[in-house]
């Protein structure tokens, strides 16, 4: 399921270099897709931060 979320964001990408307007459905993945590596990257300091007290 990641890979699908990374490959929206590469399509999104490449569309933004070449100058086209992404699809909407890309569009959508492509915000989807920020919005889960945030939820992860904020789950990833979470678990950081449990550790660090744990020492």
């Amino acid at each position: 399921m990641y890979h699908m979320h990374t490959e929206a964001l590469v399509r999104a990408e490449m569309s933004a270099r070449l100058g086209e307007a992404p699809l909407p459905r890309e569009a959508t993945q492509m915000a989807r897709a920020r919005r889960l590596s945030r939820k992860a990257e904020r789950a990833a300091q979470q678990a950081r931060l449990a550790l660090a007290r744990a020492l």
